[in-house]
């Protein structure tokens, strides 16, 4: 080194190699740096390879590995190939001496710089773009997948006659060839072209020519290829205007070929794939002619057509011949696409039947009996009780249940009935004290189903319990009650080691259990635990005293991330529900295949079109789509998740979807046959909604079946906004047990309501047959209302409902003081050409943290009563009030003795002195006195009512309610 001292004679500061004893720590730390990283990269493997064989899916997982490192390699390999040998023929052209220049001279540096490494150059750059390319293909293993083992739809296209197979496995797979010869024809343009200016064979500034004639002929070639390629895209181009997306007369994602595309584009590619073959044998000819001249040429020629044959001429014809005239121009390729898009969302059955909308019984008395033969209709809202399921059966404070309970059918006395489910799951939110211990090894499973009547409530407004308490009981018989697999059970368990669990409290103090199933991971190997230890990031796994022989890991344990895992190639149903079988409780998933493939097939987006007011409040109900926007889609597999075992099982539920024959073929063994559903399961199965929702979008525009009327735009609807909330967002559609005018008993149905488009007027009403098993399983049914004539839509009817003045008024005391109403689902019921409308209302009073059932609204023909039980309130708009009513529960208090002519000051007052005594009461916690007390509150509002109705007053004057309880009750029952 340079002297940084005094100068010669100063001293010399020696730099020399690090120590032996450094070295050897470097090196050490080095190597045990890279042994982490693989041991990371092996763990994240290992644990997932260990997954999947413990739900004995383990073929999953190998076809979908080796099918990614098939395509990582062929394609990184190909890739590397076409740009390292390019490079190396760039470098063997080279001229023998180099132009005496500025530019050359500066490059020679550069040249010599490089010379030593040429060699791990190559290899570097190769490799690089070799495991860019490597890494995209393998995200391509679907198309992989089903390009190999697609089958026939046995149906063609009406455009090229082509099985629509080739639409939907083929084509996306030529699509991602040509987009990946076009990558490797781009790159080794690039690095051809570089390699050539760095070795003298392209020139810039230097005198002379500006390329030699090996760098001539190689560059024209790779740009011949490329301009090949155009030509395949061109062709291929052709193909794709069956599945193009466009804005057609304010319909999002059009797909097909229109007018235009029949007459311009179609005749355009044509020409342009012929003249880009003429432009690439132009290119290759440069090997022989040693110009640029004629393919530059033919390079422009192409360009230039590509301008005025693919963009001027088809603008042309739009302008000029379509647009005078569209309507009979554009006819015969909208019925192709009203055709296609009704087949491949399943709607082309839809039976549309006018319905008047009024009712043509003058004695409305007469329909009272009607009713009930009509409609099981459903009072308990599973989106608005969960709290109160909550309350009331959440036992202990580690338990809960989901935010939307599920509706399901259970027999009673031989017959089916609507039931509220939920199932008590761990909420480790909830356990007395949090530690790694107990949020993994005591606290790890919930306990029982809890269901509630769906149509009725008790005398409190709180559900009738058909199973309830804890363990439960009740009319499901005897079932394995421990839930292991839950929607809100999203952490890891250890359990079957020594370290016992809680299993259960009642009087007699905790009742703790060890996990007997083979779910789950085995952890007695330490290899095992290591990998766990590193892939949860858990230390304490690894070294653990509660980790023993026969302790197993439980993960990935909600339903819908299960089926999901073991099925990548589904598309997941938002709302898995549990249900009671054969002994076991089990979780029942819908799950779709789907493609974006299907010709004429307008495309919907599974986000936005399966969207309502319950997913925007709740993730957990969103659809787990593996493509969000598709043109065709089947719920192809019904999958069911043991809550004890999470034993995953995929049955086959549609069994001519060639979709899901594909993916049956690429993972043989995995979907059991429809055959193999057992009765009892079957009858829990039903049509699921996710499917409806989209079905419902689809038919706001597609109910239609004529040209005409479709590119009219008169016949639009739309899904009405939720009236019961301020979200903005769609009404869910509703389980219900109910009977379309065609049919002659109830069935299971999921409903809807339609709108005109920009109007809140009723259009239309939606029904499909829910009930699995049956012959019209999946038929859909529209009653479509007259246009000359208005309904009232959902939003008028709750609109109406908060206007009458005596409901409103009722509604303002309901909420005193701090108490909060919120309104259940709006229930439309088609009776004798009129619409019945049902709303249940629930009051959380106060320090009450639970919504009770307190009124129910309904309206048909104009009547409306807002009753404190739904028989009062049918009985009042059918004209039926002389019904005898229901006898009061033994020991309730008789309700105050009331005059003919009561008034609304005494009935308030009376009001007021039950609130004092339910509050007494709640003092005191009395529960059977706050029951009597609520009761005659109701009872005294009742009468409010009445009296403001007949317009009763103190001493024949009108008089209006201007008091009210002056607070709201806050019962806090003990659990």
């Amino acid at each position: 080194m340079p002297d940084r001292g005094g100068g010669p004679s100063g001293p010399r500061i020696r730099v020399g190699r690090p120590s032996r004893r450094v070295r050897t720590l470097l090196m050490t730390l080095g190597v045990l740096a890279v042994l982490g990283m693989a041991f990371t990269m092996f763990a994240g493997f290992w644990t997932d390879w260990l997954w999947y064989r413990s739900v004995k899916y383990s073929s999953v997982f190998t076809t979908t590995l080796w099918t990614k490192i098939g395509l990582f390699f062929v394609f990184g390999l190909l890739m590397a190939l076409a740009v390292g040998f390019n490079i190396w023929l760039a470098h063997r052209l080279r001229p023998p001496l180099s132009a005496m220049s500025m530019e050359q001279q500066n490059l020679d540096r550069y040249r010599m710089s490089i010379a030593p490494y040429k060699k791990w150059l190559l290899l570097g750059i190769t490799a690089l773009v070799g495991l860019i390319a490597g890494a995209s293909a393998s995200g391509q293993w679907r198309t992989w997948l089903m390009w190999v083992n697609g089958v026939s739809f046995g149906e063609k296209d009406p455009q090229f006659q082509l099985d629509v197979s080739f639409y939907a496995f083929d084509l996306p797979w030529y699509r991602f060839l040509l987009g990946f010869g076009f990558a490797a024809a781009i790159l080794s343009v690039i690095a051809a072209a570089l390699t050539h200016y760095l070795y003298g064979g392209l020139r810039v500034t230097s005198p002379g020519a500006r390329a030699t004639a090996a760098a001539t002929g190689h560059l024209s070639v790779l740009i011949g290829v490329f301009v090949a390629l155009k030509a395949v895209a061109y062709w291929l181009d052709r193909y794709g205007l069956a599945v193009k997306s466009s804005d057609f007369r304010a319909t999002d994602n059009w797909t097909g070929l229109r007018y235009v595309d029949a007459n311009a584009y179609l005749p355009a590619k044509t020409i342009l794939f012929c003249i880009a073959v003429i432009c690439a044998l132009l290119f290759f000819a440069t090997l022989w002619r040693r110009t640029w001249q004629l393919p530059v040429i033919g390079f422009g020629l192409m360009v230039l057509s590509a301008i005025l044959i693919g963009g001027l001429y088809p603008a042309i014809v739009q302008k000029f011949q379509v647009q005078p005239n569209e309507q009979a121009k554009e006819a015969p390729y909208v019925e192709k696409n009203l055709e296609a898009t009704r087949k491949a969302y399943g709607i082309d059955g839809t039976k549309v039947t006018d319905y008047t909308g009024t009712s043509t019984t003058e004695d409305k008395t007469k329909l009272r009996d009607d009713v009930d033969a009509t409609a099981s209709i459903r009072i308990m809202d599973p989106n608005i009780v969960s709290p109160t399921f909550q309350q009331l059966q959440q036992i202990r404070n580690y338990y809960a249940f989901p935010t939307n309970l599920d509706v399901d059918r259970y027999a009673k006395d031989g017959k089916d009935q609507d039931t509220v489910i939920g199932l008590r799951e761990i909420n480790l939110a909830g356990i007395p004290k949090k530690n790694w211990i107990n949020n993994h090894f005591r606290y790890t499973h919930g306990y029982g189903v809890v269901a509630a009547e769906g149509t009725s409530a008790d005398a409190q407004g709180r559900p009738n319990f058909t199973e309830s308490d804890l363990p439960s009981e009740g009319q499901l018989g005897t079932y394995e009650q421990r839930v292991y697999y839950g929607e809100k059970t999203t952490t890891y368990s250890i359990v079957g080691g020594p370290q016992k669990e809680i299993d259960y409290s009642d009087d007699n103090g905790e009742k703790t259990t060890s996990y007997k199933g083979d779910s789950g991971v085995n952890l007695s190997n330490p290899v095992n635990r290591a990998a766990y230890a590193v892939a949860f990031g858990e230390p304490q796994i690894l070294y653990s005293g509660a980790i023993g022989d026969g302790s197993r890991i439980l993960y990935n344990r909600t339903p819908k991330e299960r089926v999901e895992a073991v099925a990548p190639w589904l598309t997941i149903d938002g709302d898995a529900y549990p249900a009671v079988v054969d002994g076991r409780i089990q979780w029942i998933v819908d799950a779709y295949t789907t493609t974006n493939g299907y010709p004429y097939s307008s495309r919907t987006t599974l986000g936005d079109t399966t969207a309502d007011s319950l997913t925007a409040t709740n993730d957990n109900r969103a659809v787990v789509a593996q493509q969000n926007q598709v043109n065709y889609i089947r719920n192809s597999v019904k999958a069911t998740v043991d809550a004890y075992t999470g034993e995953v099982k995929l049955f086959q539920w549609d069994t001519k979807d060639p979709v899901l024959k594909t993916w049956m073929k690429a993972f043989p063994d995995t979907v059991e046959p429809k055959s193999d559903i057992s009765k009892s399961l079957m009858d829990h199965l039903r049509y699921p909604q996710d499917l409806f929702k989209v079905q419902r979008e689809l038919l706001t525009r597609y109910h239609v079946k004529d040209a005409t009327t479709f590119l009219s735009g008169s016949e639009v609807w739309q899904v009405p906004d939720d009236p019961t909330n301020r979200s903005g967002n769609a009404v869910p559609p509703y389980y219900l047990s109910m009977k379309m005018p065609d049919q002659q008993a109830q069935a299971f149905s999921l409903t809807t309501t339609f709108t005109p488009n920009g109007r809140d007027n009723l259009s239309a009403f939606m029904a499909v047959d829910a009930e699995a098993g049956t012959s019209d399983y999946g038929k859909i049914r529209i009653l479509k209302l007259p246009t000359n004539t208005t309904v009232n839509g959902p939003k008028q009817v709750q609109s109406q409902f908060n206007s009458q003045e005596d409901i409103a008024e009722s509604i303002r005391l309901l909420r005193g003081g701090d108490s909060e109403v919120e309104y259940g689902n709006l229930l439309t019921v088609p009776l004798d050409g009129g619409l019945l409308y049902v709303e249940p209302v629930y009051v959380r009073g106060g320090g009450l943290k639970y919504p009770l059932l307190r009124k129910v609204l309904v309206t048909y023909g104009g009547q409306t009563a807002f009753e404190n039980t739904l028989d009062e309130a049918l009985n009042k708009v059918f004209g039926a009030e002389g019904a005898t009513p229901e006898p009061p529960d033994e020991g309730d208090t008789p309700p105050p003795p009331t005059s003919e002519n009561p008034t609304v000051q005494q009935a308030l007052e009376d009001a007021q002195k039950a609130f004092d005594a339910g509050q007494e009461a709640l003092k005191e916690n009395d529960w059977e006195a706050y029951g009597r007390a609520q009761k005659d509150l109701e009872e005294a509002l009742q009468r409010a009512e009445d009296a403001q109705a007949a317009g009763g007053g103190a001493g024949g004057g009108e008089s209006k309610p201007d008091a009210e309880p002056s607070g709201s009750p806050s019962p806090k029952p003990s659990s």
